[in-house]
């Protein structure tokens, strides 16, 4: 696996692929790599002869009193996962590199932004819209893809794509879940054993809403309140949404007429922790198609 750590070098190496008629996947990270980010890299393996995976923590998308300064950066164990997952570039550019003295410019998604994740985040999609559209510029890829989990960044992204015209097909991967059902995610090292141990929580809720869904149940109100109910039972846990959206707007929705996005947010002690699943059918079908 070859790593790059320039533009310049990233798109040296990449020009030869293309030179030679190859496809590239991109799979976007910030490292601290799971077995979620390598479904991703095994599905662009499956669809493109060459790989490249980032791995930037990007500033922009964190607000004044978040997590930059201790998110995990697992640089050393990351390579190796990825050597043993069969990517064959890895992109670890410096701040410097993605925001030289006197960056100025930003790309920003206007509505879609705007709820959910949006209320309380401020800033953080335009950075991720920023990062995002940079890095796409950067590698060239034919396809990117993403997981459900970040399911507003997801249809956040799509939207970007689309508006833009970009020559890009968005994947949109299924969530992958431990045993017990809690989403992977980066932040889960910094769970407690006591926080860990209320965890799945989060998806048996999602999953309380979902079996009343499937009985029969389509007022958003009662499937609402199945979730609050549930997330009730965990004493460490902070809710700060529940919502059941439009999948197109992710505007709320009053009954659920085909399918619609059922997400949750909140905090289990200090770590922010997020949960989805579709109601009516699945969420990868939502990316741009080729």
């Amino acid at each position: 696996m070859k790593v790059c750590r320039t533009v310049q070098e990233l798109r040296e190496a990449t020009r030869v692929w293309r030179g030679k008629g190859e496809s590239l996947g991109f799979v976007p990270t910030m490292g601290c790599l799971h077995r979620g980010h390598l479904s991703l890299v095994e599905r662009s393996r499956r669809e493109n002869d060459k790989t490249v995976v980032s791995i930037f923590v990007n500033p922009l998308q964190f607000g004044p009193k978040e997590d930059f300064s201790v998110y995990p950066r697992t640089e050393e164990e990351d390579r190796r996962v990825l050597e043993q997952g069969g990517a064959d570039l890895l992109f670890l550019p410096r701040v410097e590199e993605i925001y030289p003295p006197g960056f100025q410019t930003y790309c920003e998604v206007t509505q879609l932004t705007k709820p959910l994740c949006g209320l309380t985040r401020e800033g953080h999609f335009r950075g991720v819209t920023t990062v995002v559209l940079k890095l796409f510029n950067i590698v060239s890829p034919q396809r990117a893809y993403f997981g459900q989990k970040d399911a507003q960044q997801a249809i956040v992204l799509t939207r970007m794509v689309e508006d833009l015209a970009l020559n890009i097909n968005l994947r949109v991967c299924p969530i992958l879940r431990e045993q017990d059902g809690l989403a992977l995610s980066s932040r889960n090292r910094y769970l407690s054993r006591e926080e860990r141990e209320q965890a799945p929580g989060l998806s048996r809720a999602l999953g309380r809403a979902e079996s009343l869904f499937l009985e029969g149940e389509r007022g958003a109100r009662v499937l609402r309140d199945a979730v609050r109910e549930e997330l009730g039972r965990l004493p460490l846990f902070t809710p700060e949404y529940v919502e059941l959206v439009d999948l197109g707007t992710l505007l709320p929705v009053e009954r659920v007429e085909s399918k619609a996005l059922l997400l949750l947010a909140g905090r289990l002690g200090r770590t922010r922790l997020i949960d989805n699943i579709v109601l009516g059918g699945t969420y990868v079908d939502l990316g741009t198609q080729e």
